[in-house]
C-alpha cells in the first residue's frame, strides 16, 4: 500500500501535473473552450480592475478547494461527495469575500454579489469532481492553478477589449488619444450587457477559427 502511494505521488509530480496545468491555460480554457462560469464573465469585464480581482479570487478558491478535496478524496463516499465539495468551496469563497471587504472595500462593493456566487461556479465544482476527487494533491493543485490562470486570462482579454473601446483606457489609465473620447468615438455599448455578449461572441468565433486551423 505504501509503495502504491509513493508511485502515485511520484507520477503526480511529473508530466501529469504539468499536462493538467498546460491544458487549463488554453486547451481546456474555461471561457473560450468550455464556456463555464459565464455569469462573472459577462458581468465584471467592463473594466480590467474588477476582471482581474474576480480572476484572482476565483483562482484562489479553485486552488484551495481542489487541494483540500484531493487530500480527503479517499474518505469521500458517493452520497456525501457533492455536499463536501460545496462546503469546501463555500469556506474558501467566504475567506476570499472577507479579505476583499477588509483590504479592497471599494472593489468588493463594485463586484457585489458576484464574489459569493463563486460558490456555484460550475468551473470550480467541475474541477473538484473531475480532478480533485480522483487525482493526487500535486496534480490537483496544478490543475486548479492552470484552470484559474486560464479563466483569469479570459476575463482580462474580454475586459481589455471592452474597456479600450468604451473608455479608451486600460486599468483606468488613458491609452488612446483624448480625441477618441472627446469626439464621441468611444463605444458606450461596450459598458452594457450587449457589449459583453458581442465581445464574447467575436472572441469565441476567433478562438474557434484559429484552434481548428491549427
Amino acid at each position: 500500500m505504501a509503495t502504491e502511494e509513493k508511485l502515485e505521488i511520484k507520477k503526480a509530480g511529473g508530466p501529469e501535473a504539468l499536462t493538467h496545468f498546460i491544458r487549463g491555460l488554453w486547451e481546456e480554457n474555461a471561457i473560450f473552450r468550455q464556456m463555464l462560469g459565464m455569469c462573472p464573465v459577462l458581468a465584471v469585464t467592463a473594466q480590467m480592475k474588477p476582471a482581474l480581482t474576480m480572476g484572482v479570487a476565483t483562482t484562489f478558491v479553485l486552488v484551495c478547494s481542489n487541494t483540500v478535496v484531493s487530500l480527503m478524496r479517499k474518505l469521500l463516499t458517493g452520497h456525501l461527495r457533492i455536499l463536501m465539495f460545496t462546503l469546501t468551496i463555500a469556506t474558501f469563497v467566504t475567506i476570499a469575500d472577507l479579505l476583499l471587504q477588509a483590504f479592497l472595500p471599494e472593489m468588493s462593493e463594485k463586484l457585489g454579489p458576484y464574489v459569493p456566487l463563486i460558490i456555484v461556479n460550475c468551473l470550480i465544482i467541475g474541477r473538484a469532481e473531475a480532478c480533485g476527487s480522483r487525482k493526487p494533491v500535486v496534480t490537483s493543485f496544478f490543475d486548479a492553478l492552470g484552470m484559474g490562470m486560464g479563466f483569469t486570462f479570459g476575463l482580462l482579454v474580454l475586459a481589455t477589449v471592452r474597456e479600450l473601446l468604451a473608455d479608451g483606457s486600460l486599468f483606468g489609465a488613458m491609452v488612446l488619444p483624448d480625441a477618441y473620447v472627446g469626439q464621441g468615438f468611444n463605444w458606450n455599448v461596450m459598458k452594457l450587457p450587449a457589449g459583453a455578449f458581442l465581445t464574447l461572441g467575436i472572441l469565441l468565433g476567433l478562438s474557434n477559427y484559429f484552434f481548428r486551423k491549427k
